[in-house]
């Protein structure tokens, strides 16, 4: 079966990562993935090809458009990204077309996914089939109502189906979706889509980093690095008010997309025991091999710690529900607590590090379902074999 699997991610990194992993347990197909952010080194498994198409990122308040090839303009760059989508789609001939998160968000992209859509619809594309693939938790808006009408009327007349990545158990998707009811085309629920690694690395990677058991591993991360430098900030100096009584060593990952000059001053906090980077493709080793984990409460990060059942503190992006919400939801799973504003200090945070360091951890898997890549391709190979025998 061949699949063109379309990702515009804009602020962060989250929704490229979940749809980098969809796309790798699709391995009995062949799949195109068509990225629209800023670059990100990834592996990508051989069955699954990369096009990227001309940048366009948006702002905070996810309002407005941003160019990301200088010299060229948000139109310019609207046209050129139309133009290669409709070469792909005519040269592939897909019989699958994956959408990330649209029409649930990204709606500034819908100059260049509606008439694409409308014409699966119509036929002029060949017998393409259109699917939405949706995380657990939806942003609110500032109208709901004519939001959710919105949603419901592109999502029935254009799509064949909708895959939830979320365990129902713990998060179903009427809880920031109230029509649920009012979708005409089946609602998969296939679990949550994790990044997976065998834990042994983790033990090989404390080797590497030649930590002895005393040593305390502190591993601090913010995602695609636009938000959280407050908290790296404060984590930095907590470390230094820590290695007083422990002996801490403390790997930060920035994120990709973390200003220069941002950067650049975290780097100057570099010192014996303390290493500041971007971005590692070992993240899960790292969490593995990690005594606790400081972050955000983004998605990926979030099934990350269910994975890897590290302590963790999580300081949620607060301007939106969907990182309280869900911290909120596994808070319980996990030896974990929620960090708010007035913990973002270097005492208090390091006070918080301190007994989260001495925590056993647990032993066993928090029952929930972490498996939702594998199900949403085997949905998907089901549904399509069950279609083409039903006509």
């Amino acid at each position: 079966m061949k699949i063109i699997f379309y990702c515009q991610y804009s602020w962060g990194m989250g929704h490229l990562v979940r749809s980098l992993e969809f796309a790798r347990a699709l391995s009995d197909h062949d799949v195109t993935l068509m990225v629209g952010g800023q670059e990100v080194d990834m592996d990508l498994p051989s069955h699954v090809r990369l096009l990227r198409l001309p940048v366009l990122t948006m702002d905070e308040k996810f309002t407005r458009l941003i160019p990301g090839t200088p010299g060229l303009s948000v139109d310019q760059i609207r046209h050129e990204r139309k133009k290669t989508i409709y070469s792909l789609m005519e040269k592939h001939q897909p019989d699958l077309f994956i959408v990330e998160l649209y029409p649930f968000g990204r709606s500034m992209f819908g100059f260049e996914l509606e008439p694409l859509l409308a014409d699966i619809r119509e036929g002029r594309l060949g017998q393409v089939r259109a699917v939405c693939s949706l995380r657990d938790i939806l942003v609110e808006k500032k109208d709901p109502c004519v939001y959710e009408e919105r949603v419901i009327q592109k999502l029935n007349r254009h799509f064949d189906a909708l895959l939830v990545h979320s365990d129902p158990e713990i998060l179903r998707l009427e809880e920031t979706f109230s029509r649920v009811a009012d979708i005409n085309i089946p609602v998969v629920y296939t679990g949550f889509i994790t990044q997976q690694t065998d834990a042994a690395n983790g033990r090989r990677l404390r080797r590497e980093l030649a930590l002895s058991s005393a040593q305390k591993l502190v591993v601090a991360s913010a995602g695609g690095g636009r938000s959280g430098y407050r908290l790296l900030t404060s984590v930095i100096d907590a470390c230094e008010l820590l290695r007083d009584r422990l002996p801490i060593r403390l790997e930060v990952f920035a994120g990709p997309f973390l200003e220069k000059e941002k950067f650049k001053n975290l780097t100057a906090r570099t010192s014996a025991g303390f290493r500041i980077r971007r971005y590692t493709k070992r993240f899960l080793d790292y969490l593995y091999a990690a005594d606790l984990s400081v972050s955000l409460a983004g998605y990926n990060t979030c099934m990350n710690l269910l994975v890897t059942r590290v302590p963790a503190l999580v300081y949620p992006y607060a301007r939106q529900q969907e990182q309280p919400l869900r911290a909120n939801k596994i808070k319980t799973l996990l030896p974990m607590k929620m960090l708010n504003s007035a913990d973002i200090q270097p005492v208090p945070l390091s006070n918080h590090m301190d007994q989260l360091l001495h925590h056993p951890g647990i032993k066993n898997a928090p029952s929930v379902d972490l498996d939702g890549a594998a199900m949403a391709a085997r949905f998907l190979g089901r549904w399509i074999d069950e279609s083409v025998r039903n006509g």
